[in-house]
């Protein structure tokens, strides 16, 4: 009897685990990378890192921008954040329907496996975590999740900041570059929280 009391206890657990997330949720941590630092100083925000969850073989993963574009198992993705916190959100009064989630694993596709795009650039060749789901986003549903900025309209002043600039471009900083922040895809008022893991 209690053999069976753990299997009903486990598949629950799992169906659970599987069913809490839908394609096309998008979440967000505090990555523990090196650059880390610089973009939540930059951005003035917590959030660091992102992807969009899809659902393959009944699991979830998290289609990201790592050192390439791939997609990571959920407690893999989630056991790499700061203290294994994490926020979900997803379009607000709007459920995706299957037509539009093939449109969005459609489009993922098209960026699998590209380079992370460590200078920022807009264009598609190389990618970074917030510029891949802006893009899937837009090119799938043409949904503008988040408000494009450039590059000179973030706080450069900050130490991490200004060591990575140095970095990366030298003395030849594009302050006009477009880009897309984790935190301006979070802000988005076509989102809404829907998971929370986060202490503050």
């Amino acid at each position: 009897m209690r053999s069976i009391l753990i299997i009903i206890l486990l598949f629950t657990t799992y169906t659970t685990a599987t069913t809490d997330y839908l394609d096309g949720d998008i979440i967000f941590q505090s990555s523990q990378s090196n650059q880390s630092k610089a973009i939540e100083q930059a951005t003035k925000s917590p959030y660091s890192h992102m992807g969009i969850i899809f659902i393959k073989n009944g699991k979830p993963y998290v289609f990201e921008a790592a050192s390439k574009v791939v997609y990571t198992p959920f407690d893999k993705w989630v056991n790499r954040g700061k203290n294994r916190e994490y926020i979900i959100k997803r379009l607000k009064d709007h459920t995706l329907s299957q037509k539009e989630i093939a449109k969005l694993k459609r489009v993922a596709h098209s960026f699998e496996n590209k380079p992370y795009d460590i200078w920022f650039g807009w264009d598609d060749k190389y990618i970074y975590c917030s510029e891949l789901v802006w893009k899937i986003y837009n090119k799938a549903l043409n949904l503008k999740i988040g408000q494009l900025q450039r590059i000179k309209d973030f706080n450069l002043s900050a130490p991490a900041v200004k060591q990575k600039l140095t970095e990366r471009y030298g003395d030849k900083i594009p302050y006009q570059e477009t880009v897309i922040s984790p935190v301006a895809i979070f802000n988005s008022p076509l989102l809404i929280t829907v998971d929370q893991h986060w202490s503050n």
